[in-house]
């Protein structure tokens, strides 16, 4: 066990990179799937069946296939169909942000739809255009149903980070992975992962639980303090193409 603390602080500068990379892949991966939750999850209730189609078939897609082969695809096979060559920490947060994307998208609908009726029927009494009455009325109260689902699916990416190893990152994964190589103690090293991880999700929680506590205030709902610091039951629904 000293042995591979003693090396961890010596190659602590390597440490520091592979959380690093983590991180990245984490924060950049989530905004993409993001992104796509709100572009895929809005078309999915446009009036036009075109978008919704499009919607359908992509969410359908990268729920339907495991994030393990959406990414081998990315690094390995991409680059013999169109010749350019992405980095593994690129190909990481596209593969993150197509498949939790996909699984954010059908929050996003759901929230949307459990908005209550009479909600859309006192917006359009208010002659606002439809555009207003989406972003002034209906996303702010589906936001708040929206963040604990969001919450799992972030901590979940969180965890599908180590999968950056398998194709070469220099992740925390990466890292320890090589520390305990050369230590020979497996051990420590993963009990050592065990707990960056938690503490990263930890913290991660924190944040969307703050979060969450500021948009409830937004709409008259104060909360206590004590909210900020409670955890989230993970989603059932499982990533990589498991469902």
């Amino acid at each position: 066990m000293s042995d591979f603390f003693s090396l961890l602080f010596e190659e602590f500068p390597r440490v520091r990179s592979g959380l690093w990379v983590t991180l990245q892949a984490t924060v950049l991966g989530a905004l993409l799937a993001g992104v796509l939750a709100f572009a895929l999850g809005l078309m999915a209730g446009s009036r036009l069946l075109l978008a919704r189609g499009v919607s359908r078939v992509v969410v359908e897609f990268f729920r339907g296939t495991s994030l393990y082969i959406q990414l081998f695809w990315l690094y390995y096979a991409m680059p013999l169909l169109t010749g350019y060559e992405l980095t593994p920490v690129i190909c990481g947060v596209v593969a993150f942000g197509l498949n939790f994307g996909a699984y954010g998208a059908e929050v996003v609908r759901g929230a949307i739809n459990s908005v209550p009726r009479g909600q859309y029927e006192a917006a359009i009494a208010l002659n606002l255009s439809p555009s207003r009455r989406l972003w002034k009325v209906i996303l702010p109260q589906a936001w708040v149903q929206m963040i604990p689902s969001f919450t799992n699916l972030l901590i979940q990416l969180l965890k599908a980070t180590p999968l950056l190893w398998l194709i070469s990152a220099a992740d925390l994964m990466t890292v320890i992975q090589q520390l305990r190589d050369r230590t020979g103690e497996t051990l420590t090293a993963y009990l050592t992962l065990l707990a960056a991880y938690f503490v990263l999700a930890y913290a991660l929680t924190m944040l969307m639980n703050l979060l969450e506590r500021s948009a409830k205030r937004r709409l008259g709902l104060d909360i206590g303090a004590r909210s900020l610091f409670k955890s989230r039951s993970v989603s059932t629904t499982a990533v990589g193409g498991t469902r």
